[in-house]
């Protein structure tokens, strides 16, 4: 033990980083939740922001980077190709260029339609008024998630017009529905609102 430190009842702490960690100011609290202490990490002096499922800011950024995703995404495409096999009096080239159509209207909903995050964002709303494209990976271009939802619709307007066999109308129709999802992908037109569409 240390010459002059004293224990025992009635005694103080003499640690400095004991008495930092004390915040006498009140809290407020929401209803039905209980206060949590908040603590300090190895580096000293930053808190914690307790309660915090995420440490993204806006966890659309990452989404896409998440594990499995991918996978899930490309099961998510076969299963509705799947059941659209299963559809009575619908022509294999039909159910192709349905499969097709629909996922490029749900690309083109989800990621280039929509704007805004579902989740509670401290960035002040500034992802409001950016699609989810827009959002991931924080603008940066050319990352591997953005290349991967550029080439999946490329890879599925292939596998589309060989099986209806280029046939005209359906070639046009997958044409058209692939130029929908990859012309907003260009960096050329991130943030850009073509005659003020989805501006607001």
């Amino acid at each position: 033990m240390a010459v002059g430190s004293r224990t025992g009842p009635g005694s103080e702490c003499q640690d400095p980083d004991w008495a930092t960690e004390r915040d006498p100011s009140p809290r407020p609290r929401a209803r039905g939740l209980t206060q949590k202490t908040p603590t300090t990490n190895s580096g000293g002096g930053s808190r914690m922001n307790v309660g915090t499922a995420h440490s993204e800011v806006n966890p659309n950024t990452r989404v896409m980077n998440s594990r499995g995703i991918w996978l899930s995404y490309v099961l998510a495409i076969g299963l509705l190709h799947v059941v659209l096999l299963s559809i009575p009096f619908v022509s294999v080239p039909v159910v192709w260029t349905l499969t097709n159509l629909i996922h490029n209207m749900g690309m083109y909903i989800f990621l280039h339609t929509v704007k805004g995050t579902p989740f509670e964002t401290p960035d002040q709303g500034k992802a409001r008024l950016l699609t989810h494209w827009e959002q991931m990976d924080y603008g940066v271009q050319f990352t591997a998630s953005r290349k991967f939802l550029t080439i999946t619709p490329i890879v599925l307007y292939f596998l589309t017009s060989f099986y209806t066999k280029y046939d005209q109308i359906h070639f046009v129709l997958n044409t058209v529905s692939l130029m929908s999802v990859l012309i907003p992908k260009l960096p050329q037109l991130h943030g850009v609102r073509i005659f003020g569409i989805n501006k607001y």
